[in-house]
């Protein structure tokens, strides 16, 4: 494996062919580049999208009612409804896998003009009525204030909590407004927070930096939603799977509003635990078809190795018959060749990783310079393309795997080369 001679030998016969050297190795040299630059790629694509999930609770899911689409004990199909208070509760005291149920409001018809007034500003933003729970479920941070609590709940205060995007229209910067009053569809709340989504590219029913929430019994109350619930959130205890509450909580539901149990439309609904889950199958698949693409045309590469090792052991049939005959053993003939091979995809495999890193750390560095200067709350679909160190070893062992592979062939080819055939050879 040291021997200095065999060295200079293989770095001669690399440099009396250097064109062929060169296209044979380059062959290496693209598969272990593809794969790794489609092994980024993917893993960009996986941290893009996974990143929209930093804090939101993956064991989640969302609720809400649709018209029914059955007739059902006297009641015609296209029947609109309502999840109400009572269905909330009877979810939460009937259903042992719900670790945090929060229902919520939607003021879709309380959007209308400028509905939001300070003084002299007036603007248009989105009202919503929550729960103290939410926030479990999708949690924030509070730049300023508090968020909504269980005294507001029960006692229906008029308070409420502003997205950043509501500060930045209705305060100055800089200025403190809790305390202040805005005045939402002609009804005067106090700011008590100002909120900061951990997860701002996912928007459960509005924009959550242009919306100013509410109590849930306040909204109820203060606009006559009555006892109706738009939709809810809730998550699953440890070790529950969310699809299983789904299925119990929807013939609790369909029962107390006489809608058929076969009725699959009348309720929808959004399962986080399973979108994600589906996902990660989509990921496992695009990572599958990566290394099946990469390690193909690794083959095949190694394939062009092996038939260039054919030749040069075919030129070299002489001089190996003369080592044969002054007494050189198989293992040395063997050794020759495969050290030769080895060397050759060895290096050529590393510069394929070298520059497939190289590109990705520079996209990463265009992906990092867009992000700085795109909107906060622009959807990111593609972020920090990597290759981690067990790739990196990885594809080194399977380099010295495929020299091996490669030169194998040739190198018994070599051995079994009779000494005075090879010495008669031309």
């Amino acid at each position: 494996m040291f021997d200095l001679d065999r060295w200079q030998e293989i770095l001669n016969a690399i440099k009396q062919n250097k064109f062929r050297s060169i296209l044979t190795a380059f062959g290496v040299f693209w598969a272990i580049f593809m794969l790794v630059v489609m092994t980024g790629a993917g893993n960009g694509l996986i941290n893009g999208v996974t990143s929209g999930f930093q804090d939101f609770a993956t064991n989640s899911a969302f609720m809400w009612s649709n018209r029914t689409t059955i007739a059902y004990q006297g009641y015609d199909r296209g029947r609109w409804w309502s999840i109400n208070n009572d269905d909330i509760e009877a979810i939460r005291n009937e259903i042992d896998g719900i670790d945090v149920i929060s229902p919520r409001l939607q003021g879709w018809n309380l959007r209308e003009g400028q509905n939001v007034v300070r003084d002299e500003k007036a603007a248009a933003f989105n009202v919503m009525g929550d729960y103290p729970q939410y926030r479990k479920i999708d949690p924030c941070t509070m730049p300023w204030g508090r968020y909504i609590n269980e005294e507001d709940i029960k006692l229906k205060r008029k308070v409420c909590i502003i997205g950043e995007n509501v500060y930045d229209v209705m305060f100055d910067e800089g200025e403190d407004p809790v305390g202040q009053y805005l005045r939402v569809n002609g009804v005067y709340f106090m700011v008590v927070g100002v909120f900061r989504s951990n997860n701002p590219n996912i928007n459960i029913g509005s924009n959550k930096k242009e919306t100013i929430y509410l109590p849930f019994t306040t909204m109820q109350q203060t606009f006559n939603y009555g006892d109706e619930v738009h939709f809810f959130g809730f998550t699953a205890k440890p070790g529950v799977n969310v699809q299983g509450i789904v299925d119990e909580i929807e013939p609790l539901v369909k029962k107390h509003h006489k809608i058929a149990p076969e009725d699959d439309e009348a309720i929808g609904g959004f399962n986080v635990q399973s979108e994600l889950q589906t996902m990660e199958y989509t990921f496992l698949g695009i990572n599958i078809l990566i290394w099946v693409v990469g390690i193909g045309t690794l083959i095949a590469g190694a394939v062009g190795v092996s038939n260039i090792m054919l030749v040069i052991v075919k030129e070299r049939t002489r001089e190996i018959g003369v080592q044969r005959a002054i007494g050189a053993r198989p293992a040395v003939v063997i050794g020759q060749i495969l050290t030769e091979s080895v060397f050759l995809t060895t290096v050529a495999g590393f510069l394929g990783l070298a520059f497939g890193t190289l590109i990705l750390h520079l996209t990463n560095i265009a992906l990092t310079a867009a992000a700085a200067n795109a909107p906060e709350d622009e959807m990111t679909f593609f972020a920090n393309p990597e290759v981690g160190l067990p790739l990196a070893i990885s594809a080194l062992a399977l380099l010295i795997l495929v020299g091996l592979f490669a030169g194998l062939i040739p190198a018994m080819k070599a051995v079994r080369i009779k000494p005075i055939d090879a010495l008669r050879h031309e």
